[in-house]
């Protein structure tokens, strides 16, 4: 009897640690990507995407590069109330907010003079800077990873981040040259490229 006696303690003992074990893991999910006022960045919700420093150009906008479709991503030239706000819509269709390193699609909410989609969309190389554009429109791959970006935390600053292009959630056996955005610019206008110098970014929710 004192041996089953002990059995059972014993046999408690372990199902009190595998639940204490169970508890103590820590999620999975990556952080949440925050908004300037320190909210999480919603699904389906309007936000601005402003320069961290302000010497940077203005409000990312849709520009017109060469007087015809498609229009591409880049800023204003400067910091003021011009731009278009963009809605983010994760890939995993379980996640309601948007998540730091996971794949995303970026959508102007606005309208232009050509029809397609304003879905923000790895475009051509330069052949002047050899950098990769961000224009817009459906990228018409099996896929579509081009339309996928992310959002990874920046090294210094509170609620700053970068925009990178790595679609590994959509193909994870896919071989990707990923690659960091920032700005270029180019007769005057501000083009978002990636291969380049680095913007750091902050997200304003369009009240």
């Amino acid at each position: 009897m004192k041996l089953l006696g002990l059995i059972g303690s014993l046999s408690s003992i372990w199902l009190v640690l595998a639940i204490s074990t169970v508890v103590a893991q820590p999620s999975s999910s990556p952080a949440p990507v925050l908004d300037s006022s320190g909210s999480p960045l919603a699904r389906g919700v309007e936000y601005y995407i402003n320069p961290a420093i302000t010497e940077n150009g203005g409000r990312f906008t849709l520009i017109n590069r060469n007087d015809s479709c498609p229009f591409y991503v880049g800023q204003e030239n400067l910091s003021g109330p011009e731009g278009y706000p963009v809605i983010f819509t994760p890939f995993a269709e379980e996640d309601t907010v948007i998540r730091e390193n996971r794949d995303m699609r970026i959508v102007f909410s606005a309208s232009t003079i050509c029809v397609q989609s304003t879905a923000w969309k790895l475009g051509e190389r330069d052949p002047e800077s050899q950098r990769r554009l961000i224009v817009t429109g459906e990228d018409q791959g099996r896929l579509s990873t081009g339309n996928y970006f992310r959002l990874v935390k920046a090294a210094v600053g509170d609620n700053i981040y970068e925009i990178s292009w790595c679609p590994t959630d959509v193909c994870p056996t896919c071989r990707f040259d990923c690659g960091t955005a920032g700005g270029l610019v180019e007769n005057g206008k501000r083009l978002l490229a990636l291969d380049g110098s680095v913007l750091p970014v902050m997200f304003e929710r369009n009240a």
